[in-house]
């Protein structure tokens, strides 16, 4: 049977569970599967692009378990109540092909994007990073911000957004976190400023330009979540050639990411060899880093395959009847007719028979 976790599954998870726990132990898995990198089959996702948006199928395998990720991104869905970005997801048994998991993952995806952030960020920024600037207090703003205060030390965060009301949101759900200071800022400059650790998640599908050189300093990390389509960017093309670039899947990265403002050879690290100690996350203090980040099918397979641990382990979500199981697995007809029995097809047969005869 296919188990389905819903929307409420997801959050009575997390009420069980913790945000804070939910998050790290998703980070935990995504960690272990790039450490396994040449196991899975890879590819940059398959997008229908429209003027408004992007539809994208996100698939990997690594010849256990097959998964893939429906998704979109609609900037403009906001002006009619709607998500910008939501999303479901399959986890499948490879040696049969069966569904083992059918789950939301609108919110699954905006915790799994915040794990991520924090992981690359424990590899790229200085350890005594403990300020961060929020850019764009939208939908993403919270995991990222409560991520990265519980599972990285940052204790001061500014924000700032063109929307004063999704800033006023940000302040509010952030409230709780009371060792955590929010600051508002009256400019994306303003909240750089000093900064140890930026973060932009900005929505809009536009060539942007949110941070420019002059705001950059010496030893900041840049965690650049917002640009992850073509013709949708977040930082100056001089920020980026000032700086170690680190990417999830290059091919799919160059097509989508802030580096598609950049040439071909322009040189990045795949994060996979950072975490196998082929290559070094920071190479000094005062090095400048960003993580490009456009989010890989590898990560959703990481968080499907947590989801179907932990809600099996709480028993949280249904047992789905979504194949059939007839048993003669070669009478599926019997199935459709509500019948598993053999005689109905003989008696259909015979009728049959008798009409080509005449």
């Amino acid at each position: 049977m296919t188990r389905y976790i819903d929307v409420k599954d997801v959050s009575k998870l997390v009420a069980e569970v913790g945000m804070t726990r939910v998050l790290t132990t998703m980070a935990s898995y995504i960690e272990q599967d790039y450490r396994r990198w040449d196991t899975f089959e890879k590819t940059a996702r398959l997008a229908s692009h429209s003027t408004d948006g992007v539809i994208e199928l996100m698939p990997t395998s690594d010849n256990r378990l097959y998964s893939f990720k429906y998704v979109n991104g609609h900037p403009k869905n906001t002006q009619s109540d709607l998500l910008t970005v939501m999303a479901f997801g399959v986890l499948a048994d490879v040696d049969t092909g069966y569904p083992l998991l059918l789950s939301e993952m609108t919110l699954t995806t905006a915790i799994r994007t915040a794990a991520t952030s924090v992981l690359f960020a424990r590899y790229l920024a200085r350890p005594d990073s403990r300020t961060m600037a929020m850019i764009g207090n939208g939908a993403q703003s919270e995991f990222q911000a409560i991520a990265f205060h519980e599972m990285l030390g940052i204790d001061e965060i500014r924000v700032f957004d063109v929307d004063e009301t999704a800033t006023e949101k940000l302040v509010h759900n952030l409230a709780p976190y009371r060792t955590l200071r929010v600051i508002r800022s009256d400019s994306a400059a303003d909240a750089v400023r000093g900064a140890d650790i930026v973060t932009t998640v900005t929505a809009d599908k536009t060539n942007a330009t949110i941070l420019t050189p002059e705001m950059i300093e010496d030893g900041m990390h840049i965690n650049a979540v917002g640009g992850d389509c073509p013709g949708k960017t977040e930082l100056h093309a001089d920020v980026l050639r000032r700086a170690r670039v680190v990417v999830e899947y290059e091919p799919q990265t160059r097509i989508e990411g802030d580096i598609q403002q950049l040439t071909p050879d322009f040189p990045v690290v795949e994060f996979h060899r950072i975490v196998s100690g082929a290559e070094k996350g920071r190479e000094s203090a005062s090095q400048v880093t960003v993580f490009d980040s456009v989010g890989f099918a590898l990560e959703d397979f990481s968080a499907l395959r947590y989801l179907n641990a932990a809600s099996r382990e709480r028993n949280i979500g249904i047992e789905l009847d979504l194949i059939p199981t007839p048993p003669d697995p070669k009478n599926l007809y019997g199935v459709a007719i509500g019948s598993t029995s053999c005689e109905p097809l003989k008696r259909v047969d015979t009728a049959l028979a008798d009409a080509i005869r005449h």
